[in-house]
C-alpha cells in the first residue's frame, strides 16, 4: 500500500467497511419537468445541531444528484424494514422508480415516500469533492417522523438486516439481496 492509499483493493475496502451497519435512505427531488426522481443512499449522516445540517454522498455520475444539484432541494426518506423492495427499486436503473410507490408532495414541494420512518427536507448548503463521490451538506428546513412503531431497514456485511432483539445475525433476505446487487450500478449505490 502506498502513502496515499492507492494500493488498497476496492473489494477489500467494501468488505471492511461492510462491518459498519448503516441505515438506508432514499433521497428525492423533482426534476425540471416535475417528474419525481430519487436514489437509494446508505451514505447519509447527521452533521450538526446548530445549525441543523445533514450530509449524503452521491457518486459523481449520479443522474439523481444532477437533478438535486440543479433544484438545490432534496428530501431524505429513512426507510422502514418492510421497504426493502422499494429500496432495491431505488437502487436500480429503473426509469420510473416511483411507479407503484406510495408517495405524496410535501408542503415544501418535495416528493415524500409515504411509509418512511422519517423524512428530512433540506436545501443544499454546500458540496465538497470526495473522490469518486460528492459530500453534499444539506440545511434542514423541515422534518417529521412516523407515528407508528416501525423499525429501520439496515445494511450490514452486504445484506439487508433489521433490528431484532433476540438475534445478533442479519435477517435471511438473500434472494432480495442478490437481485439488488446484480441490478445496482456505481451511480445508484456506494
Amino acid at each position: 500500500m502506498t502513502a496515499d492509499g492507492s494500493g488498497i483493493d476496492p473489494r477489500q475496502f467494501r468488505n471492511v467497511l461492510g462491518q459498519f451497519c448503516t441505515g438506508i435512505t432514499v433521497i428525492t427531488t423533482f426534476d425540471d419537468d416535475r417528474v419525481p426522481i430519487g436514489f437509494a443512499c446508505q451514505s447519509f449522516a447527521a452533521l450538526s445541531l446548530e445549525p441543523p445540517l445533514v450530509l449524503f454522498c452521491p457518486t459523481k455520475a449520479s443522474r439523481s444528484w444532477a437533478a438535486i444539484e440543479k433544484t438545490g432541494r432534496f428530501c431524505v426518506n429513512v426507510l422502514a424494514e418492510q421497504q426493502r423492495e422499494l429500496c432495491a427499486r431505488f437502487g436500480s436503473r429503473e426509469p420510473d422508480k416511483f411507479a407503484g410507490a406510495a408517495w405524496h408532495t410535501s408542503d415544501r414541494d418535495l416528493p415524500v415516500l409515504d411509509e418512511a420512518l422519517a423524512t428530512i427536507e433540506c436545501t443544499v448548503d454546500s458540496v465538497v469533492d470526495g473522490g469518486d463521490h460528492y459530500i453534499v451538506i444539506g440545511r434542514v428546513q423541515a422534518l417529521s417522523e412516523t407515528t407508528t412503531t416501525g423499525r429501520p431497514l439496515l445494511f450490514y456485511r452486504g445484506q439487508y438486516t433489521a433490528i431484532e432483539p433476540e438475534k445478533t445475525t442479519p435477517a435471511p433476505w438473500r434472494a432480495d439481496l442478490e437481485h439488488f446487487l446484480t441490478t445496482t450500478t456505481l451511480d445508484t449505490w456506494l
